[in-house]
């Protein structure tokens, strides 16, 4: 991970995503790196590691990192906010924080005191995400929609609906709509580009 403490290139990093100002804000700023280069650099033998198995291990070891770092925060009164949007823009973050081929941003992660109390987004229940002994999503769809309506309940998003002008605007507009319609936009397209760009060969 890199810590972010220079105010031209956290400056940098905060103007690629305006919306989110805790970017620029925040005491302290990392950005968590997958980095398949590594192993090449400290390897006797020639390792190419820019294939999907190298990409795949890199990513999961940075997002196990950047949860045991957030876990670890929380237990010292800290608040966390990872930002993942940062790989929508990997040309500048490769030129702002001098990334080299094969080293590439999974998420930042915004760390300090909070200013005041704030709330824990409802996660999926169990009933969504743990099966028994195979995989069965047969009941998906009802504890989707049962989780929908708890968190519509709670934490409303029904006027900060994504896309009206494609999409329409929905009378009930829930968890699984706004990500679908987030899915459905055209974010971060040119990352598998930049990857095969920057050494990655996703085919192997």
């Amino acid at each position: 991970m890199i810590r972010v403490d220079d105010r031209v290139r956290r400056d940098k990093l905060a103007a690629l995503l305006p919306d989110m100002p805790q970017i620029a804000l925040a005491p302290l700023f990392f950005v968590f790196l997958g980095d398949a280069r590594r192993l090449e650099r400290i390897s006797k033998h020639p390792v190419n590691n820019g294939s999907l198995e190298g990409f795949f291990n890199a990513t999961v070891d940075a997002a196990m990192a950047m949860q045991t770092c957030i876990l670890a925060a929380e237990t010292l009164g800290l608040g966390a906010c990872p930002i993942s949007h940062l790989r929508y823009y990997m040309e500048a973050m490769s030129e702002i924080l001098t990334l080299p081929d094969k080293v590439f941003p999974v998420a930042g992660l915004c760390l300090g005191y909070p200013a005041q109390q704030g709330f824990i987004s409802m996660r999926l229940g169990l009933d969504a995400n743990v099966y028994q002994d195979r995989y069965d999503d047969s009941g998906v769809t009802t504890a989707v929609d049962a989780y929908d309506r708890r968190r519509d309940a709670r934490h409303s998003i029904k006027d900060r609906q994504k896309s009206p002008e494609i999409f329409g605007t929905a009378e009930f507009y829930g968890w699984s709509e706004d990500k679908a319609r987030q899915a459905m936009s055209p974010e971060g397209t040119g990352f598998a580009a930049w990857l095969r760009a920057h050494g990655f060969d996703l085919s192997k």
